[in-house]
């Protein structure tokens, strides 16, 4: 009996000592993290804008935490590839991804998911946005972003806009347009960006809605011509060319943007020390100068300034897919 008793106080005296020693763990992992290298998930395809940014930064972290980032690409769905992946990833702070829209969009896209951005990571830091720009072909009739639209209140079927594919942000912001517009438009949705680009620049479609790494090496080529940009200010890209709100649609904002979030249930410390980090570097000289070539404007922020962002484009972004009953799967 004596035995007995000596081994229940032992087992309870090393539960007690291990329930105290617990909460001092996360503290400690934070205070040597990171103690090996840091893989970022890129959910896009290799050399486009979302994977300049995320080398560029990882850059300058593994020089500030004294650790490699290794970027790894995983496109696919609108980035739902790459988000999941990152979300089963395990929650220690040595997986990062670099999201955009689709941290906010997807979820409504792809509803027969079990899988959903919104609650399966956790926000960091956002990097910045950029205005969608409205290119037509070189030789279009339309000139102005009013002329688009009263050939589409005329007859619909004479204006076609060109997308990446069903969700996309060139698909959603045209939506949107179409909303704010009361108009309706011909939706012509092509496997990718690239062929999308050539058909719309030999004229078979109308005008597509384009970020300004894949719109001003065209513009700047005389293949394409922009005639408006989704925003309520100026591109300073493109300053002769007016904005949503100069051109009669201030409710027009269609915008890709960018940020980085981990796995649900990474340790907060790691998280805020991940937001510093990367605050910190895209304040740096030549992050600043590329950010400034591609028309993308950063905000330094908190992890909770960032989920406030990802929610609030979420509610916007739901209803218009709602409206439009538009779907991915």
């Amino acid at each position: 009996m004596k035995k007995t008793n000596f081994l229940t106080r032992s087992w309870l005296l090393a539960a007690a000592l291990a329930a105290v020693a617990l909460p001092l763990a996360a503290p400690a992992h934070a205070d040597t993290y990171p103690d090996k290298p840091i893989r970022m998930i890129v959910p896009f395809p290799p050399g486009g804008a979302v994977d300049i940014l995320g080398r560029l930064v990882g850059q300058h972290l593994g020089q500030q935490m004294n650790q490699s980032v290794i970027v790894e690409n995983r496109s696919g769905a609108n980035g739902s590839i790459g988000n999941e992946a990152a979300a089963k990833a395990a929650p220690d702070g040595y997986t990062l991804l670099l999201g955009a829209n689709g941290l906010a969009t997807n979820t409504a896209l792809y509803p027969k998911r079990a899988f959903s951005e919104l609650t399966a990571l956790a926000p960091v830091a956002y990097l910045g946005s950029s205005p969608l720009i409205m290119v037509v072909p070189e030789d279009s009739p339309f000139k102005t972003l009013k002329d688009v639209i009263d050939v589409a209140k005329t007859d619909p079927t004479k204006v076609a806009y060109a997308s990446a594919g069903p969700g996309s942000s060139a698909h959603l912001g045209s939506e949107q347009l179409k909303s704010v517009a009361k108009v309706g438009m011909l939706h012509v949705p092509y496997k990718g960006g690239a062929p999308a680009i050539i058909d719309l620049t030999a004229g078979r479609v109308s005008f597509m809605l384009l970020d300004p790494p894949q719109a001003m090496p065209q513009i700047n080529s005389h293949r394409l011509r922009p005639i408006v940009v989704g925003s309520n200010t100026r591109l300073p890209l493109l300053p002769g060319t007016p904005s949503a709100a100069d051109a009669g649609y201030p409710d027009f904002e269609a915008t890709v943007w960018w940020g980085f979030a981990v796995p649900k249930g990474t340790p907060p410390a790691v998280i805020e020390k991940l937001n510093k980090e990367i605050n910190t570097a895209l304040q740096s000289a030549d992050v600043q100068k590329v950010l400034t070539g591609m028309g993308v404007v950063t905000k330094p922020g908190t992890p909770q300034e960032f989920g406030k962002y990802i929610d609030e484009q979420a509610t916007k972004w739901s209803a218009i897919i709602k409206a439009a009953n538009i779907t991915a799967d």
